[in-house]
């Protein structure tokens, strides 16, 4: 009783349907689980027992209605450039790893894969399954534990989406079947067209046409919709919209920068700018520094393209400075590194908190927390109770005297204007988007509303609910599969 869902490309929404129907199966009864065997991502959670996941595999799990878990998504990879990835097996991490390498223990990754598979199995009714990147790169099927390979084991009925929006839509579709190999192309046993824009109707004679050509039936023809889920990777950083908008919030862009999803919240009620490091700061209401994959190498980088610069200068303004992990750390007084990013070295920081970060040990810390805000300054003193998570490489020390920013976490100046923390997902506390933005929009001398919380979920049911073959569609996630 489970379902596969496969995409002709990268970023074609596979993430958001496999949330749909996660949310439609559980409104029909069904205990249901997401899943992705493999998943390449620098935005991921941490579950309440410590382990890291891909960010997308919890979202959808919170749309299932269940609690998120390591077999959601066995095998996570972390690029830390240089053709090198973190692995994180089971939620923890494995090792680092070149490419070339990584590929070397695909049987046994398969193995721990399918091993989390059948433990999800035999917990739930049904399995929605998320495939990688396009179902279709033919150089890759021998290794390819996220879709062919994995198809192979599982034999579930899949459903193919498309994104319409890129154009060549039929080639898209009928170019993947075809290049599948004979014992996967027979499982396929729908399509879903993803981001039409305009009216269905017109693209009627054009379902007909796929569905003559490729053998397949078209289940639904998905609009293009506004509906918005965290990001599972930085391809997404390229779709941001540019707000026009009197409250302007810039973000840098690091080189490795994780977790970006951390303000998507402030994305959809300012105008939120992800910024190259050296790139003018002038203007801004607030300056962001973001978690970072390698804290060393993009700490080094910012001091050379003269954004430490422009960070101190809007510091020196009066903006407010808020550091994430890895930006929290840059805001210290140094970053001292003993072998585990990028050497043995040792960096200045901003100087902006009395805090010094050193990585000793190849150990990472993942774990859910919740933190009262102290009251230290116009900012945090708005925001109160928080929840999220941690995900860090390093250890952070405070000065004698120097204050934390939430309970024992972090640190924030004299002033309140300078706030770190390791606290991942603060922003998608109401409190803290109404917190800094109450304090922007006061400063500015306009009025603040205060945020309004939406269910997405049930928003991408309707919207599967009114443009799909809902009955067809879950009549395949609850068939049994073939034999394996």
């Amino acid at each position: 009783m489970s379902l596969m869902i496969l995409g002709t490309a990268s970023h074609v929404g596979k993430s958001t349907v496999v949330a749909a129907v996660c949310r439609l199966l559980s409104d029909r009864g069904y205990a249901v689980a997401p899943y992705k065997s493999q998943n390449m991502s620098l935005n991921s959670w941490v579950t309440r027992d410590g382990a890291e996941i891909g960010i997308a595999q919890a979202m959808q799990a919170f749309a299932a209605r269940t609690e998120p878990r390591a077999e959601m998504n066995p095998v996570l990879l972390k690029p830390k450039g240089d053709r090198t990835s973190q692995v994180v097996l089971l939620g923890r991490p494995y090792r680092d790893v070149a490419i070339s390498d990584y590929y070397l223990e695909t049987d046994r990754l398969l193995d721990c894969a399918l091993e989390a598979y059948a433990r999800l199995e035999s917990d739930y009714d049904c399995i929605v399954v998320e495939g990688a990147g396009g179902a279709a790169e033919v150089n890759l099927y021998g290794r390819d534990i996220a879709n062919i390979r994995l198809a192979e084991k599982l034999r579930l009925p899949i459903v193919l989406v498309a994104d319409i929006e890129r154009g060549g839509v039929f080639a898209q579709v009928c170019g993947t079947i075809a290049l599948l190999p004979r014992e996967v192309r027979g499982l396929v046993r729908g399509v879903i067209i993803n981001k039409f824009r305009g009216d269905p109707a017109l693209f009627e004679d054009g379902v007909t046409i796929l569905e003559e050509l490729s053998g397949v039936p078209v289940l639904g023809v998905l609009p293009y919709s506004p509906i918005e889920l965290p990001s599972e990777d930085s391809l997404s950083i390229g779709d941001k919209r540019v707000h026009d908008h009197p409250i302007r919030i810039a973000v840098l862009r690091f080189d490795r920068i994780s977790n970006f999803t951390d303000f998507e919240a402030l994305e959809r009620r300012v105008a939120v700018d992800y910024l190259p490091p050296g790139a003018p700061l002038a203007g801004y209401d607030c300056i962001i520094l973001p978690g970072t994959k390698n804290t060393m190498e993009d700490l080094a980088r910012l001091h050379t393209s003269g954004g430490a610069d422009e960070v101190l200068r809007a510091h020196a303004a009066g903006v407010p400075v808020i550091g994430i992990c890895g930006g929290f750390q840059m805001l210290g007084r140094q970053v001292e590194d003993r072998g585990i990013e990028a050497g043995h070295a040792t960096l200045p920081g901003l100087d902006l908190l009395r805090v010094e970060t050193c990585f000793a040990a190849y150990e990472k810390t993942t774990r859910q927390a919740t933190y009262r805000a102290r009251p230290a300054g116009p900012i945090l003193s708005r925001i109160g109770m928080v929840n999220g998570y941690e995900i860090h490489m390093g250890e952070t020390a405070r000065d004698a005297g120097a204050s934390p920013a939430f309970d024992e976490d972090g640190a924030v100046s004299d002033d309140g204007m300078v706030i770190g923390t390791y606290l991942h997902g603060l922003f998608s506390n109401p409190s803290a988007v109404d917190g800094l933005l109450g304090f922007l929009y006061e400063r500015r001398g306009l009025l603040y509303e205060s945020t309004d919380t939406v269910d997405p979920y049930d928003e991408l049911a309707r919207l599967l609910e009114e443009h799909t073959d809902l009955d067809r569609l879950v009549a395949l996630a609850v068939e049994e599969p073939m034999d394996r």
